[in-house]
């Protein structure tokens, strides 16, 4: 039995995004087909995030495009704003840094969502900067922050907005277009469910014009977005691009955008809280949890080494610790892309189930059972 990846991220991939994979190569650089189906698979990544601008796919996976987005961003001396309320919240803030930047940080509770009207209160003492960042969902932590709300208060002011949506893309609603988000941040091995290996984001006409409006050349050439912008008008990539993962890519979009994903996410992650409430455990935070991901509290006297033990042994299932100031004290399960299965998801219950009872932790039975009753 192969092992149930219920991680949130990388998650198992479909076999037909492993058999695109497979094509024969072509030159992408000199093959004009590849340049449409490039741009093609862009511009399904637009329906996703709610935008009709500029979309990018760039070779490395989710931290590329968040050190991007800030390298581009960044000169020296910029005043960038740092929402903060989870461990890759704070995370921009180092990216900021390495660019001479000043990282200035709105700190937020870290077991719920960002308050919208502390950060309205901040902002009107001051709103002096260049671009903020906010994570969408801080996997650590499972928080989910109102970015449809953030972002159109920041664009207010003026302040250009990157949002951080790797965990969430897909299967949260976005609207970036809408809620005026400049840089929307995707990853391949979330919730679209392809191999770890790239990165795609929007980018606004305002970021187009703040690189326009650089004075210092952007520090390093591979997280530099500025290099991106003609490339179908001149038919010239930056670098060789990895065709056969855009290609498995390409296949992971078809198979999310043919069902409503954010909605299936919403039904079978509200399913699955539930149920882990009602048999006994307690969530991470007290309120705004993301839908692809649950993150939950260690019962007492149970470790996350012999939890994730004895689920791998026994039911070759696997799950997720955490790190930083949440090692040891929570674990985490994915139910995003390819986790987002009803099946799949009893499975991980009565498995999580099973193996607490076993290792003393006092939780109620049933678990599974009030899964299946809150998807009626």
């Amino acid at each position: 039995m192969k092992k149930m990846i219920m991680t949130p991220g990388p998650t198992s991939v479909r076999e037909n995004v492993r058999l695109a994979r497979a094509k024969e190569c072509t030159n992408p650089d000199l093959d004009g087909d590849f340049y449409e189906f490039y741009k093609t698979t862009c511009e399904k990544l637009g329906k996703i995030i709610g935008t009709t601008g500029d979309v990018r796919i760039l070779s490395g996976e989710g931290i590329l495009g968040l050190e991007a987005a800030c390298a581009t961003l960044t000169e020296r001396g910029d005043r960038v704003l740092v929402v903060d309320n989870g461990i890759f919240g704070e995370g921009f803030g180092g990216f900021v840094d390495i660019y001479g930047g000043e990282a200035v940080y709105f700190k937020g509770d870290r077991e719920q969502g960002i308050d919208t009207v502390a950060l309205a209160e901040f902002l009107k003492k001051d709103s002096d900067f260049k671009y903020a960042t906010i994570v969408h969902c801080d996997t650590p932590s499972g928080v989910l922050n109102p970015i449809d709300k953030i972002c159109p208060l920041l664009k207010s002011y003026g302040i250009l907005t990157v949002v951080d949506a790797v965990s969430s893309m897909g299967g949260e609603e976005i609207r970036a277009d809408e809620w005026g988000i400049d840089i929307c941040l995707g990853g391949s091995q979330k919730v679209l469910s392809a191999p770890p290996g790239l990165t795609f984001m929007n980018i606004s006409e305002d970021v187009w014009k703040a690189v326009e409006k650089r004075k210092t050349p952007v520090a390093g050439f591979y997280c530099n977005l500025g290099i991106w912008r003609d490339y179908y008008e001149k038919k010239w990539f930056p670098y060789t691009m990895p065709i056969s993962d855009i290609e498995g890519l390409d296949t992971a979009v078809d198979n999310l955008l043919s069902e409503d994903a954010p909605a299936k996410h919403r039904i079978y992650g509200e399913g699955f809280r539930r149920a882990l409430i009602e048999g006994g455990l307690e969530l991470y935070t007290r309120n705004s949890w993301s839908n692809t991901v649950s993150v939950v509290r260690m019962p007492e006297g149970v470790t996350f080494e012999d939890l994730s033990r004895e689920l791998l042994a026994n039911y070759n299932l696997m799950i997720a610790g955490a790190f930083g100031y949440l090692d040891g004290r929570v674990f985490r399960i994915g139910h995003m892309g390819e986790g987002c299965d009803r099946a799949k998801l009893i499975y991980v219950l009565d498995a999580l189930e099973a193996t607490l009872i076993k290792l003393g932790a006092g939780i109620n039975k049933g678990m599974s059972r009030t899964f299946l009753e809150a998807l009626k």
